[in-house]
């Protein structure tokens, strides 16, 4: 597998400046509408009974990444294809994880908060987790033979990047919220609906003009992201499982850490002050993108037909 996926650490994909703008945009008007739902009074449960927020946090932005590079040192994959799955890892809950535990009968209101907390620490923790776990697997492979591609990453440059696309309509989207309910409550689910096509058709974009690049190695990716997807599920399973929370809040820190925000990492690889396209990471996150939500529904709609009370 590793030899044939070696091609992926020397491609860059064709994107041009317009296009990687209209990709910023439109994970902004995403990051906007789930900004819609996120209210500052949803954060009582936090305090009042914090240990599940606490474990959920813990299992997205700690273990996961240290899994990940478990996995990435077991399988070896090529260098691409690893800070992929790595930054994948870093970034912060998908923006349909919401849907998603309400779907599954798990605790939307943890879900949610999971979410907010997730979407701002993201602006601190995604740089900082790629930068430790990034850097643990350049320095390991570098030793191991010449690595072929820059992992030199300007850690200011990605949280400027963070800033914009999800600290900024983070905002303004909790504002307009509060100032205009009525507004907010016609247009939510319009949103909703709306961010999920534009989602696929961000992947498509990104793929377009290197189709024949991910025709020809999608069989191979997707193994590594139906491996990686599953540890990210099983993650959040088996830490609400060990600490014995219940079946609604260990449904949803299981969705929670296996729907990644992976339209956040296709936006930093194609950032030219960042990776500029690389191939490996580009497919990574764009499979990924397709498959967790194909995971996330599985699984979702298993739940659903199996009520709390029913298994309790």
């Amino acid at each position: 597998m590793n030899d044939s996926l070696k091609i992926l650490d020397e491609i860059r994909l064709n994107f041009s400046p317009e296009s990687l703008m209209l990709l910023n945009i439109t994970l902004a008007f995403i990051m906007f509408g789930v900004a819609l739902e996120l209210k500052l009074e949803r954060f009582k449960n936090v305090i009042v009974k914090p240990k599940p927020t606490i474990l959920g946090v813990l299992s997205q932005f700690i273990l996961l990444p240290i899994l990940t590079l478990g996995l990435v040192f077991l399988i070896n994959p090529p260098p691409s294809v690893a800070l992929g799955m790595i930054l994948v890892a870093a970034c912060p809950g998908g923006n349909i994880s919401n849907f998603m535990t309400a779907w599954a009968k798990g605790n939307t209101e943890l879900s949610v908060s999971l979410t907010a907390i997730a979407d701002f620490s993201a602006l601190l923790m995604t740089p900082l987790n790629f930068a430790i776990w990034g850097g643990i697997y350049s320095k390991f492979y570098s030793s191991a033979s010449n690595l072929i591609i820059p992992v030199q990453i300007d850690a200011f440059e990605m949280f400027k990047t963070i800033l914009l696309l999800l600290g900024i309509p983070l905002v303004l989207g909790m504002l307009f919220a509060k100032y205009f309910p009525k507004i907010t409550n016609k247009i939510l689910k319009p949103i909703k609906i709306l961010s999920l096509f534009i989602f696929f058709g961000y992947i498509v974009a990104a793929l377009a003009n290197n189709f024949e690049y991910f025709i020809k190695y999608v069989h191979l990716i997707f193994l590594i992201v139906l491996v990686h997807n599953t540890l990210a599920l099983l993650t959040g399973f088996s830490v609400g499982k060990i600490f014995k929370l219940k079946k609604n809040n260990i449904r949803t820190i299981t969705i929670e850490t296996g729907i990644q925000n992976s339209g956040l990492a296709l936006v930093l690889i194609f950032n030219p002050h960042l990776f500029n396209g690389l191939g490996g990471m580009a497919f990574i996150a764009a499979l990924w993108g397709i498959w967790h939500i194909v995971a996330g529904l599985g699984i979702s709609t298993f739940w659903s037909y199996r009520p709390i009370k029913a298994i309790t």
